[in-house]
């Protein structure tokens, strides 16, 4: 293929919707389901209600009508203008390089579990895998967009689909032969419903929230996709369909099978298979490994997902020349190596944090969950103040209902995403903190998020005017 097929390469409706899926489902997050036992069934229908049904509707509707690269970029700035356009195209691009910290972490984990499980919990040894996948893949995605989608799909096929599953076919087998579960298998009605009086125990919502969050990264590839305006929204409504069903069943056999006091955040998944497969643990080890190239290809897909949408910025002078070059396959290098150091630094962070695995993890998980949060604040007020601005373009899908039909979804989108905040910035009972005060932990989120969304800020305030697009 030469260079002007490869800058062509189209994603048809089947290709997009693996590389969908690719980029959010993933079963990493399996255990931290299985902590709300039974709840985890409500927890996730109220994610679909809080998160995926409005971000969905609203990405849909701003992607068929702007479906020019940059996305959240262009949406914003169509509203608000260019500074906010950029701060929260950042936001969306900065998140990952913290949120990628517990992708990796688990890839660690899970391939140390694999052939050296002491190691599973060993913080320096996940720093070096995390440094090491993620560096390889970004040299990797060097090479364009054609590696990239084959990279997703394979990877998906392979290393998620594959062990979901097995898991919810070998669990469903192991429990109807008879084996012990952990837990009834007939749930009356109290068992479904979460404490809503206490807060600090519904804030692992966040978690299945998590699960679908970043559906409107996948507009950065909009222009890549054929007939944009009939599969962009098909896609995006395939792939929520098969993640929270997926989800739903695999998270309910990690916690029928695992005793919930030993229950591991990031090697839960392989402690089910070891119930399902004893006296195989050869095959637990294969399945990891399965497990280890699925979740190394969801890596891949965010690594070039978000970068494209802050490179686009570049055409209207928001980069400096140094972060505009682009290889020849139009891949942004400059900016993919400077998203490797962020990431570098995260996974220091991670190591460095004084409280265990466990809790390191879910701190670095509720960061990522800000960060994204108050770029959500955007989306949903851009694609309100849209429909007055802008009634002329045309968009391909429409939120039915008019001017009151955006104000339902955007408004009830914007009033999740504010409880959301509040439950974020609340340890959950369900995780221990030792060494860490509440307040710190508070201080840790509000700094950091202050931190991310002035940088951008100042990177705009300070830019210059030769930083010119680079020519095509």
């Amino acid at each position: 293929m030469d260079e002007r097929q490869q800058m062509t390469f189209k994603m048809d409706l089947t290709v997009f919707t693996l590389v969908t899926l690719a980029a959010l489902f993933n079963i990493r997050k399996y255990p931290n389901m299985a902590e709300t036992q039974w709840q985890l069934i409500t927890f996730c229908i109220l994610a679909i209600l809080l998160y995926l049904i409005p971000a969905s509707l609203i990405s849909a509707e701003l992607s068929t009508g702007w479906s020019q690269m940059g996305g959240v970029y262009v949406w914003v700035k169509e509203a608000f203008g260019q500074q906010w356009g950029f701060v929260a195209i950042w936001l969306q691009w900065f998140q990952m390089t913290i949120g990628f910290v517990s992708a990796l972490t688990f890839i660690a984990a899970t391939f140390a579990y694999a052939f050296i499980p002491s190691l599973a919990d060993n913080k320096i040894f996940q720093f070096i895998i995390c440094v090491v996948v993620w560096w390889g893949m970004t040299f990797l995605n060097f090479r364009g967009l054609k590696t990239y989608t084959r990279i997703s799909w394979v990877f998906l096929i392979i290393g998620m689909l594959i062990p979901a599953t097995l898991l919810i076919v070998g669990g469903i087998q192991y429990i109807i032969e008879g084996n012990t579960v952990q837990f009834t298998l007939h749930p009356i009605l109290s068992d479904l419903i979460p404490d809503f009086t206490n807060i600090s125990s519904i804030v692992l919502l966040l978690t299945f929230v998590f699960l679908f969050i970043g559906i409107e990264m996948t507009a950065t590839h909009a222009n890549e996709v054929k007939n944009v305006e009939k599969n962009y929204p098909l896609a995006i409504l395939i792939a929520g369909a098969v993640m929270a069903i997926v989800s739903i069943i695999g998270s309910l056999i990690v916690f029928l099978l695992v005793p919930a006091e030993n229950l591991d955040l990031l090697t839960g998944i392989m402690q089910a298979f070891e119930i399902i497969f004893v006296g195989y643990p050869w095959l637990a080890s294969f399945i990891a490994v399965l497990i280890v190239v699925g979740s190394i290809g969801e890596v891949s897909t965010w690594i070039l997902g978000p970068v494209r949408g802050l490179a686009s910025t570049a055409n209207d002078g928001n980069l400096p020349p140094v972060l505009q070059k682009t290889n020849a396959v139009g891949i942004p290098v400059n900016l993919m190596l400077l998203q490797a150091i962020f990431f570098t630094f995260w996974v220091a962070v991670y190591t460095m944090l004084p409280c265990g695995i466990n809790s390191s993890y879910w701190m670095l998980l509720a960061l990522t969950s800000i960060v994204y949060i108050v770029m959500y604040f955007f989306m949903y007020a851009a694609a309100i103040k849209l429909r007055y601005n802008h009634p002329e373009v045309q968009r391909a899908f429409l939120i039915p209902g008019g001017k009151a039909g955006m104000w339902l979804v955007g408004g009830w989108g914007f009033l999740a995403m504010v409880f959301l905040l509040f439950l974020s910035l609340i340890p959950p009972s369900q995780i221990s903190f030792t060494g860490m005060s509440t307040w710190h932990y508070v201080l840790f989120m509000i700094g950091g998020t202050l931190a991310i969304v002035v940088v951008p800020l100042i990177i705009y305030r300070f830019r210059k005017p030769g930083w010119k697009p680079l020519k095509r």
